[in-house]
């Protein structure tokens, strides 16, 4: 296949087991059987992108069950409409493409789905920084790019599950749900699935309990796990009028629903309203003021209208430190009530 020429996409190459460029062990398929090799895939990238940084938004905590980073890239288990894949997304040292690999019966579609998940889709130069500060945050880390999953329930279910808890506490519930009710991923590594909306529509409340979750939150996973199709079929109408629609749902507030819009369309706009530190980071980054609320954020993002997100993002990975005044959230611990 021509490289620029094929029917996935400008700057794309793609490959079965029989072309690939660089070989790879048989795969171990779930069952344990010796599976097919994988698909292969490379994609054209004309910017420098730092794969690592861009993805981490999309793990829930170190113990993640659904993705891994290692020194060989970037591996991410996803379900598809063809069925499920585990994906191996990685950059060779000195060129100008992001390559993958994808196991399982949902591996050609997984594929489709790597120049949203590595941020090839992503456009940062339509940042104009004002601040000299966030013109030195996008030099820095000039190879970060807002990943687009393009799947709302999957961003959905984390999101839910970090409503109103500690990181730790929301990080483990998610692990647990996904170890619970999702499948072994296909492919080399012990990844897993996350959730189907059937696995969870059906489960009642104080199943929840020893992963971690209230009855408030495991009725809110519950009762949109039962909007699957519906809440899918937001996609086709852009972040702006999705973030609406979601918040039409009992239980979604506008920082659930900025969360999921900004991992499954890549929304540079997105903004956590209610989030407990980012109006104190934004307060510190931009103002030097030592604390913030919603307000006062929105007053400092106005001047990149449609890139608010995507400062907020360079804020973050920026770590820079804040002052840290009052109490802070304690763990709660549901599992042990």
């Amino acid at each position: 296949m021509i490289p620029g020429r094929g029917k996935h996409g400008p700057g794309t190459e793609r490959r079965g087991a029989a072309g690939s460029e660089a070989g790879h062990d048989l795969a171990v398929d779930p069952d344990g059987q010796t599976g097919a090799a994988p698909l292969e895939a490379r994609f054209d990238a004309p910017e420098p992108i730092d794969l690592r940084l861009s993805m981490e938004v999309l793990r829930h905590g170190p113990g993640d069950p659904t993705i891994r980073f290692g020194r060989d890239g970037v591996w991410l288990a996803r379900r598809t409409g063809a069925g499920p894949a585990c994906l191996r997304i990685w950059i060779e040292p000195g060129e100008a493409a992001v390559r993958a690999q994808a196991w399982g019966t949902g591996a050609a579609p997984a594929l489709d789905a790597v120049p949203g998940l590595a941020g090839l889709l992503d456009e940062p130069a339509r940042l104009v920084p004002l601040h000299p500060l966030v013109r030195d945050l996008q030099r820095r880390f000039g190879g970060l790019r807002l990943p687009r999953t393009g799947q709302l329930l999957a961003a959905l279910i984390p999101a839910v599950t970090e409503q109103k808890v500690t990181a730790g506490e929301a990080h483990g519930s998610y692990a647990a749900l996904v170890r619970r009710l999702g499948e072994r991923a296909p492919g080399p590594l012990p990844l897993r699935l996350p959730p189907t909306g059937a696995s969870l529509a059906t489960l009642p409340y104080f199943e929840f309990h020893p992963m971690g979750l209230e009855r408030r939150r495991a009725e809110l996973v519950t009762r949109i796990a039962r909007l699957e199709s519906r809440i899918e079929g937001f996609m086709g109408l852009g972040p702006a009028t999705t973030h609406l629609r979601l918040r039409e749902i009992p239980g979604i507030g506008p920082w659930t629903a900025a969360e999921a819009c900004r991992v499954a369309f890549g929304d540079p706009d997105a903004i956590s309203l209610g989030d407990a530190h980012l109006p104190d980071l934004v307060a510190w980054a931009l103002a030097r003021e030592p604390s913030g609320d919603d307000a006062r954020m929105l007053e400092l993002l106005a001047p990149y209208p449609g890139q608010r997100g995507r400062v907020v993002r360079l804020l973050e990975v920026s770590r820079i430190a804040i002052p840290r005044f009052g109490p802070r959230f304690a763990p709660r611990h549901i599992e042990r009530i």
